[in-house]
């Protein structure tokens, strides 16, 4: 009796301890299940830390692979980004006073961004990294993983462009062979309007988004070069 006082005791703790920690998060504790790469570190709630600068990593690697930095882990919701003051740190979106979580189904694929490449608005972009959503497997927040782009989405934020070029993990996992929209389109039927219809909604239903419908890969491959040009071009 008195070890399942004893057991029944810590469990307790262990759910106020819980609590305390989703209150501090803002309700939301479900964040802290995500893994992170083991290249970073937790600085604290917000914030993970490594040593490489982030922006610094090449866009296109030799062989032609793509690199992106998951700021997103597919099936989450919290918006986690590159630091523009921290170039070695992801952290946790704040937005009105709370970190910011969308409200809505969980990333359909890693999302993330594109180091190496900045794209001006006279050439279509916003000024910030290209953003990327990987297809395939969930990958842990921070790491860098070799993509091949397939694709774009084209997209209006607003009415201001917005595009997100479509990649797949370019090794172990289901979609690394697939090259082009087209074969996706072919192999995993319906892929590709998950992620038009998720885009298009996932800021509400005045949120200001509006699909364009997509672009293969020759044309993806062209915004990633003029990015990467500019972001060289800028340092």
């Amino acid at each position: 009796m008195k070890k399942v006082l004893t057991l029944s005791a810590v469990a307790g703790l262990v759910m106020l301890s819980g609590v305390a920690h989703a209150n501090s998060l803002g309700g939301l504790a479900f964040s802290g299940t995500t893994p992170h790469t083991t290249a970073m570190t937790v600085k604290d709630d917000f914030t993970i830390v490594g040593k490489a600068e982030l922006m610094g990593l090449k866009a296109i690697n030799e062989d032609g692979t793509v690199n992106a930095i998951v700021e997103i882990p597919a099936g989450t919701s919290a918006k986690w980004e590159v630091s523009k003051e921290d170039p070695k740190a992801v952290y946790w979106e704040y937005k009105k006073g709370k970190p910011r979580v969308v409200n809505y189904l969980g990333y359909p694929g890693n999302y993330g961004a594109i180091p190496g490449t900045a794209l001006p608005k006279e050439l279509g972009g916003d000024g910030d990294p290209l953003d990327v959503i990987v297809l395939g497997q969930a990958v842990p927040r921070g790491e860098v993983v070799n993509v091949r782009v397939i694709g774009v989405l084209k997209m209006l934020d607003d009415g201001e462009q917005d595009d997100k070029l479509i990649a797949v993990l370019a090794k172990d996992s289901p979609f690394a062979h697939i090259e082009s929209m087209t074969q996706l389109d072919k192999e995993y039927p319906g892929a590709s309007q998950i992620i038009d219809v998720w885009f298009a909604n996932y800021k509400g239903p005045d949120g200001g988004m509006e699909g364009l419908g997509f672009e293969d890969a020759g044309s993806a491959r062209k915004v990633l070069d003029a990015a990467a040009e500019h972001f060289e071009r800028s340092r």
